[in-house]
């Protein structure tokens, strides 16, 4: 599944300086060595040591996967930080203000244009996991509008036994499904009735991986199905109806119009989202200072009810990301600025690094649905970096954890975010061995602020 997740994005530009010691590892020796590291601690810790040995053309490759590796451990505001991706506008944006529109939530509203609907696509910047709570929200309300089949892009085909089983694990796909909120999303799909699709193809060209996606989704759900109706949580560019981010390759969602006669709803949030710049004056902080975000919301005029794109012809919605990453750097604490990447129609920014570790973001209690659980690092039995995290108690350890925290060092001090209910936290080292473990119970959430729901 590695190589599938290089084919995400592909970069083409850094500008660091490789550690001359020693000759630099090639990509493909980099990959030989990650592909039987299973486990995500040792893939994390392989490309720490590895990342300064690289030739500069090299890293950004290196960084991608690091930053995806991150965010699989719990550390979600890190992985942002060391890939702070941000897509190019469109060529004369002009950015919406409240004399004209005003802030709706996204889930509601999605699911009322969703209605009359045969697909639903909406799409995740694969490091960032806030673009996943948006899909997780909009399950159960898809599903009571008469959605039958749920696609994920991580899902793979040799998992027969998925839906029956109620849980992903290790062979269920790609190492996306080892983020939490991933996890989270397969399990509540199967939970709700969907009919899981996997439809990745194998393809590591561009114009023919768009092409296999689109066949596998019509041939696997509407060939099948002529009455289905389709929900798909994919990648960046995958849910646009017309060329343009992809340069002139077809997206997968305008090919799939095209097999099925059925255009589908198309949901963009990996556009306006926080990746931890100070610049009050770029596009996403202009919005979110206008419309003051606390949930994922979208834009609706104050005059009809025409929903905000800020690129209508590839997509429907534009989805505005509340801020995930305190800003809590001090003078005199910057390490470095990160390189710009480019990517696929994506421009990186320029972040500043501070010594201190990035608080976890407070969307984790997903609106007060989950409730945290402190741990701190003696899980580790002072064996670092380590892993803890927690698993239903009737999950095994291969399954998708419900929540996990890496800790790097003695003495700190986190929280799980967890629904009510009854688990088993773990702990273990890089090379997986077991540090700890016991059960723990969750207390059922206290009842949310009357303000809590506001966009």
């Amino acid at each position: 599944m590695l190589a599938r997740v290089l084919l995400c994005l592909a970069l083409v530009l850094a500008s660091t300086t490789a550690v001359a010691d020693k000759p630099p590892p090639t990509l493909d020796e980099l990959f030989r060595t990650l592909q039987p590291l299973t486990g995500d601690l040792a893939r994390y810790d392989y490309l720490l040591r590895t990342l300064p040995r690289l030739a500069p053309d090299d890293r950004p490759i290196a960084v991608q996967l690091l930053a995806g590796v991150e965010s699989e451990l719990g550390l979600y505001n890190q992985a942002i930080l060391d890939f702070p991706l941000k897509p190019r506008l469109p060529a004369g944006l002009i950015l919406p203000q409240p004399d004209a529109w005003r802030a709706v939530d996204a889930a509601d509203t999605i699911a009322g244009l969703a209605a009359g609907r045969r697909i639903v696509m909406i799409n995740e910047a694969h490091h960032d996991a806030h673009t996943r709570e948006l899909t997780l929200a909009l399950l159960p309300r898809l599903r009571a509008l008469g959605f039958t089949h749920f696609a994920a892009e991580a899902l793979g085909d040799h998992d027969p036994e998925l839906a029956q089983r109620g849980y992903p694990d290790v062979g269920s796909g790609s190492e996306y499904l080892h983020e939490p909120l991933y996890g989270e999303i397969v399990r509540t799909a199967i939970r709700l009735g969907f009919v899981l699709v996997p439809y990745d193809g194998a393809s590591s060209d561009p114009t023919s991986r768009e092409k296999e996606q689109a066949r596998n989704l019509y041939q696997r759900v509407f060939r099948q199905d002529p009455a289905a109706r389709l929900f798909v949580h994919t990648g960046y560019a995958h849910v646009d109806k017309a060329k343009g981010r992809l340069g002139n390759v077809s997206p997968m969602a305008m090919q799939l119009q095209q097999l099925s006669g059925f255009e589908p709803l198309s949901v963009d949030q990996t556009v306006f989202c926080d990746v931890g710049s100070d610049n009050a004056f770029d596009p996403y902080h202009q919005l979110v200072a206008a419309f003051q975000p606390r949930r994922p919301i979208v834009l609706v005029a104050n005059t009809g009810r025409k929903v905000w794109s800020a690129a209508p012809k590839q997509y429907d919605i534009s989805v505005i990301l509340p801020p995930g990453i305190p800003l809590s750097a001090k003078p005199g604490e910057k390490d470095a600025e990160h390189t710009t990447w480019l990517s696929f129609g994506l421009s990186g920014i320029p972040v500043q690094a501070t010594k201190q570790k990035p608080a976890r973001p407070a969307w984790l209690d997903l609106e007060g649905r989950r409730r945290p659980y402190p741990i701190d690092a003696s899980l580790c039995q002072r064996k670092f970096p380590c892993v803890a995290e927690a698993h239903y108690e009737n999950e095994p350890d291969g399954a998708s954890a419900a929540d996990r925290y890496l800790f790097g060092k003695s003495g700190e001090r986190e929280s799980l975010h967890l629904f009510p209910g009854r688990y088993r936290l773990r702990a273990f080292d890089s090379e997986g061995r077991s540090l700890h473990e016991q059960a723990i119970v969750v207390a059922d959430a206290a009842p949310a602020p009357a303000d809590a729901f506001k966009p």
